[in-house]
């Protein structure tokens, strides 16, 4: 098998390790890298002294993407800046690779239909990567709501905080695509997680709110708070799901708290805990999943991937779906803008 990476930044790198662990040396890997600037890095992000990423890993490099596609591999990783995913991921998909896309699937909406039309004529396997679709506790805590478990759904508040300068210690924040609006950068897209997840448990928001901006000392020339408010429906009642994102939390959190008729749930990431609390027995139970490594949610997602390659399943958040968490994101960002509630279709 081949396999090329459009860009080999930490997240490139970490599929890249994945797929070396997985996969050994059956694999056949390629790159297409431009700027070169990141040093070679472990699973905690630091820095691997003194060796190269294309020795380390047996890595083809090539600076131009027609004449990596030219070595036609079976697949491509579009790990580069999210600003070029469109067009890289529709290069790759005319030459009939499947496509790994690190989230978000884009930028803009500009190339995404397009890019959607190709692959399903193609019969391409496209997955959109959201690694937290595989963590132990949000699979669970979409088993409570399915379940019923704290009856009708009231309200929902997701929060994630991180400094964005401790993002990656050993390069200059400041010249990293989050920092960088033109590069896709900014905390809704970043972070689009959250969005991926509100989607994944509570559906399609008809209408975003949503505030923010730069509104820090931070460096940046993209927004790096935003507080959003969607309007979701559950039993055909309003269902407000609140989100707030930022670049400053230190330490950094990421929560999620639902409160239903009959009890409440609430997922700790950095807590590393899932909690179901019943309102009328006063009874909880509780995940602890504090033996989690961080890598094993992406050797999850890469070993879904190959599998959905195999057609032994389907991709778990496909382009389609993707491009709706794309769409709740770009949908805040027109809020902030405009000052106007955004209705989605």
């Amino acid at each position: 098998m081949k396999i090329l990476f459009a860009g080999l930044g930490s997240i490139g790198q970490r599929h890249l390790r994945n797929l070396r662990k997985l996969l050994g040396d059956s694999v056949e890997i390629f790159a297409y890298r431009v700027k070169r600037e990141v040093p070679m890095l472990n699973d905690q992000l630091k820095v691997v002294e003194d060796r190269f990423v294309k020795d380390e890993y047996g890595v083809i490099e090539f600076d131009d993407l027609d004449k990596a596609l030219a070595q036609k591999p079976e697949i491509v990783f579009v790990t580069n800046p999210t600003s070029l995913h469109i067009e890289v991921a529709r290069k790759a998909a005319e030459a009939g690779s499947h496509l790994f896309i690190e989230k978000p699937l884009g930028a803009s909406d500009l190339g995404v239909d397009e890019l959607i039309k190709l692959v399903e004529r193609k019969r391409l396997v496209a997955l959109v990567a959201y690694q937290l679709r595989f963590h132990p506790g949000l699979i669970q805590v979409s088993s409570w709501l399915r379940e019923e478990r704290i009856g009708q759904l009231i309200f929902a508040n997701l929060l994630l905080g991180e400094y964005l300068p401790g993002f990656h210690p050993y390069e200059d924040y400041r010249k990293t695509y989050p920092a960088i609006k033109s590069l896709g950068g900014g905390v809704i897209l970043s972070q689009i997680h959250e969005f991926d997840y509100a989607l994944w448990l509570f559906g399609k928001p008809k209408r975003i709110f949503a505030l923010g901006g730069q509104l820090s000392n931070l460096e940046i020339n993209a927004e790096d708070t935003a507080s959003v408010l969607m309007e979701c429906e559950c039993n055909g009642k309003v269902l407000p799901v609140s989100m707030t994102l930022d670049f400053l939390q230190s330490p950094p959190r990421r929560t999620c708290t639902i409160v239903g008729d009959q009890g409440s749930i609430i997922w700790d990431y950095h807590g590393k805990s899932a909690v179901l609390q019943h309102r009328s027995t006063g009874k909880t139970e509780t995940l602890d999943f504090s033996s989690l490594e961080r890598n094993q949610l992406f050797v999850d997602e890469l070993k879904h991937f190959l599998s959905a390659v195999k057609g032994e399943t389907v991709p778990v958040v496909d382009i389609r779906l993707g491009h709706e968490s794309l769409k709740m994101a770009l949908a805040a960002l027109a809020s902030i803008d405009t000052g106007e509630v955004q209705a989605l279709e």
